[in-house]
C-alpha cells in the first residue's frame, strides 16, 4: 500500500489563517517527516503561496472555480493556485458545494493544470458519481459529523466501507480519504483498516494548542 494521505484543511479558522497558518505548515512538515506519512494543507487563498514557499508539505487550495482566466472578477483559476505554488485542490467541500456542472468544469480545469483533485462527497452513490468523473482521489464526510468531533470511522463505519467499495466498482484508480470528526491516531487507524487511503481532517489540527503534537497522535498507529 502507498504511504497514507493526511490533508489538514483550514478552512477560514483564525486559528489558521496567516501567521498562525504558519505553526501548523511547521507541524506537518516536521511529523510527515519523522513518520514518513505525506501530511499536506489546505490553507486559505491568502496563505497558499507562502505556505508552498517556504514548506516542504504537498499544498492544496481549498477551492477552484471552473473558468478559463479572464474577464471573472472574485473567481479563482486552477491557473492562479498552480502559479502560486499549489499541487492539487479540494473539489465540492461541503462548505463550499457545488452542481455536477461545476464539479466537472473545476476538475477539468484542475487537469488542465495539472492539479490533484480531490473531490468531497457526502453518501456513498455521489462518492460512485464522483468516482466515475475520475479524480486522484474523493473524500466521504458526512457533513452532519464535521466538526462534531464524532468520528465517521467510529460513527458510520458502514458509509466507509460502502464507499470504498463503490469507488472499486467505478474506478478502482481512484483513491479514497475519509473525513469529519478525524482526530486521533485511532480514528486513522480504523479509517484505513477499513480500506481507504487517509484522511481529511481540520478543527483537530487547526484548533488544537499544539499542532505537531495532535499530528503526531494522529500517525501514532500507523
Amino acid at each position: 500500500m502507498a504511504r497514507p494521505l493526511i490533508i489538514v484543511n483550514l478552512k477560514a479558522y483564525a486559528e489558521g489563517t496567516g501567521e498562525k497558518a504558519t505553526r501548523i505548515a511547521a507541524a506537518a512538515e516536521e511529523v510527515g517527516k519523522e513518520s514518513g506519512v505525506v501530511i499536506g494543507v489546505a490553507p486559505a487563498y491568502t496563505d497558499l503561496g507562502l505556505m508552498a514557499r517556504d514548506y516542504d508539505v504537498p499544498v492544496y487550495a481549498q477551492h477552484i472555480d471552473g473558468v478559463m482566466p479572464g474577464a471573472h472578477t472574485g473567481h479563482v483559476t486552477a491557473e492562479q493556485v498552480r502559479g502560486a505554488g499549489a499541487m492539487g485542490t479540494l473539489i465540492n467541500h461541503s462548505e463550499r458545494r457545488l452542481t455536477l456542472a461545476e464539479i466537472e468544469a473545476s476538475l477539468s480545469a484542475a487537469r488542465r493544470c495539472g492539479l490533484e483533485a480531490v473531490i468531497c462527497t457526502n453518501n456513498v452513490a455521489t462518492t460512485a458519481a464522483a468516482a466515475a468523473l475520475g479524480p486522484e482521489y474523493v473524500a466521504i464526510e458526512p457533513p452532519e459529523l464535521i466538526g462534531t468531533g464524532v468520528s465517521v470511522s467510529k460513527a458510520d463505519p458502514g458509509i466507509i466501507e460502502n464507499s470504498v467499495e463503490a469507488v472499486r466498482g467505478v474506478n478502482p484508480e481512484v483513491k479514497v480519504l475519509t473525513g469529519a470528526g478525524i482526530s486521533t491516531g485511532e480514528c486513522v487507524r480504523i479509517a484505513l483498516d477499513l480500506g481507504t487511503d487517509g484522511v481529511l481532517l481540520a478543527s483537530g489540527v487547526v484548533k488544537a494548542a499544539d499542532p505537531a503534537a495532535a499530528l503526531r497522535d494522529l500517525v501514532s498507529l500507523l
